[in-house]
């Protein structure tokens, strides 16, 4: 039994008796001295072995991530390190026991490790030891227990649901497992508890809550994985604004109870269309200013012939400006701007810089004296500041330039990751139409309420119909979503037929639910947030990869395990997968 953790000692524990246990981090030996850096999940103690100990010539063989059993005398460390918790102090070793040896790793097992991320995954045991990633996981736990702590003292029943469910169109591609008692038929992993949470509420169990585990086969990125976790909530006789206010009290306390961040002021509440407008997203970045302008009355009359003919065919015209910045920005950069435009579909960028009381730009010569003025006025210009503008039809301007604010932003550093912007955003569309497929989507999930004002317009009004949506964003991230839940048969009914499922493949896909609502379903309503994002959040990291134990790569791959791999001949037989 050890006595303390590898990072306990202090300099009062002089003279004590201890026992501890460990990795070697690394051993120096000086020739009379040897020294030896002992790690455990807390931190680090450093062994001492002086020239007249009999176990110097044992600690001279020992090699980097031995497992070690030491017992031993504090004493004060003769030279001291401020960089350790412990570093005042080492341990006079008496007795040592090699518990287990170890090859050489294929990596330093450090912080500012030397290995490429593709290694680091394939020995995620090795990677995991190192102090970065034990304190995600620590942060990981400590934030999970904070979110139970909270959720059951509001009253909320934590409850597990199936794994094994049926495929339901939810918008991503679902990983399917093939049944072996039932030929030819499949299970599909959820992509998240919607439908049962659901259900739990027509079963009377008002408050539900889980730590849900969800699976989406989608293109991966830096903070997406193929099997996710998220805190999912449900409430029964509920309304919109119960369910962001305890969603916002829970976040409050999580940063509170995990890194003393106290959050007093209620989060910002956006409408849909002024995140789109004034940011150009619906995942605002509302760390800095800089919101988009609509620049078409100010050039209603313009003789620039690129403007003019954008909002002569019902297009618009759009900027931003970025105060104080103007001398930052070389042709090269801004040429480099207009390239990343491309991929929105934007032709050009346009700029001006106010200097010296002057301007200068790609467009200066094309400008009126009123439109500078204008400009000046509607953007509050002053020396330093440079406008960019574009110009094309509205969502590409809008989501080109918003875009493009939110790569200035981090570019020119005007965020910090200890700024926490929480923001609301909420009275989405119900729907989206897709020209290519000439058919409605709905915009978050086809069980979303449709607003009550709204409610006439559902069948001969789609596109105009709003819903009771909400999403929490926060330093340009979704970190959760949720809605106001359909309750009545009917409305659902009317929903699917908007987007296009038919009777059949309604009663085929959602019939269990169809049916239980008409078994007096409670009005309900919920949110889940992504709980690996929350903890990145936290951590202060972009890749997902950081804060899940083990991950997978961005091909969808778990390079430990060598998954995803062949099965043999005889499983396939089995599952009616080869003839």
């Amino acid at each position: 039994m050890i006595t303390h953790s590898n990072n306990a000692l202090r300099i009062t524990d002089v003279g004590s008796a201890v026992r501890l246990k460990g990795f070697v981090q690394k051993r120096r030996d000086l020739g009379n001295l040897v020294f030896i850096d002992l790690r455990d999940q807390e931190g680090i103690t450093q062994l001492a072995f002086d020239a007249d100990n009999d176990l110097r010539n044992i600690a001279s063989a020992i090699k980097n991530e031995y497992v070690l059993e030491v017992e031993g005398v504090v004493r004060e460390r003769s030279s001291k390190n401020p960089q350790l918790s412990t570093g005042d102090i080492e341990i006079d070793v008496k007795k040592i026991t090699v518990l287990n040896t170890a090859k050489q790793p294929p990596m330093l097992i450090q912080d500012e490790t030397d290995a490429l991320e593709d290694t680091r995954l394939k020995y995620r045991y090795l990677d995991l030891r190192r102090p970065y990633l034990n304190k995600m996981m620590r942060l990981r736990h400590a934030m999970a227990q904070a979110v139970r702590g909270f959720l059951n003292n509001e009253g909320f029943i934590e409850f597990e649901t199936p794994i094994l469910t049926k495929s339901t169109p939810e918008g991503a591609r679902d990983y399917v497992v093939p049944s072996r008692i039932h030929p030819f038929e499949f299970y599909a992993l959820p992509q998240s508890p919607q439908i049962f949470k659901q259900l739990l509420m027509v079963a009377g169990f008002e408050k539900y809550y889980q730590i849900a585990k969800c699976f989406r086969d989608e293109d991966l990125r830096s903070d997406r994985q193929p099997e996710f976790t998220q805190i999912d909530i449900e409430l029964s006789f509920t309304s919109q604004e119960e369910v962001i206010n305890v969603s916002e009290r829970m976040i409050k306390h999580v940063m509170k109870e995990v890194k003393g961040i106290e959050l007093t002021q209620p989060f910002k509440v956006i409408t849909y269309d002024q995140a789109l407008n004034d940011y150009g997203t619906d995942k605002p970045d509302t760390r800095f200013d800089m919101k988009l302008h609509n620049l078409n009355a100010l050039f209603s009359n313009t003789e620039f012939k690129v403007f003019k003919h954008i909002i002569e065919t019902q297009g618009s015209v759009l900027g931003i400006n970025v105060k104080g910045q103007a001398d930052n920005f070389s042709r090269k950069d801004i040429d480099g701007y207009q390239d990343y435009l491309k991929r929105f579909g934007l032709k050009g960028l346009s700029f001006l810089k106010f200097t010296n009381d002057s301007v200068s730009g790609s467009i200066a010569k094309f400008m009126q004296d009123d439109e500078i003025e204008a400009l000046k006025e509607r953007f509050t210009i002053e020396n330093g500041d440079i406008v960019f503008m574009v110009a094309s039809d509205h969502d590409s301007a809008r989501k080109g330039l918003g875009a493009l604010r939110t790569r200035l932003g981090k570019a020119l550093n005007l965020t910090s990751k200890d700024e926490y912007d929480f923001t609301w955003v909420i009275d989405w569309p119900m729907f989206e139409y897709d020209v290519e497929t000439k058919r409605y989507y709905a915009l978050h999930h086809p069980f979303t309420r449709v607003q009550d004002r709204d409610k006439s317009r559902l069948i001969d009004e789609p596109d105009q119909v709003r819903a009771y949506c909400y999403d929490l964003v926060v330093q340009g991230q979704e970190l959760g979503g949720g809605s106001m839940r359909i309750h009545e048969a009917l409305m659902q009914n009317s929903v699917f037929n908007i987007l296009g499922i038919d009777k059949a493949s309604q009663e085929e896909k959602f019939g269990f639910l169809l049916e239980a609502l008409q078994y007096g379903a409670p009005p309900h309503g919920g949110i889940a947030f992504g709980f690996d994002r929350f903890v990145m959040l936290l951590g202060q990291t972009e890749n997902i990869r950081d804060v899940i134990a083990f991950p997978k790569t961005s091909s969808a791959q778990c390079l430990l395990t060598d998954a995803p791999s062949p099965i043999d001949k005889a499983q396939l037989e089995e599952l009616k997968l080869k003839q």
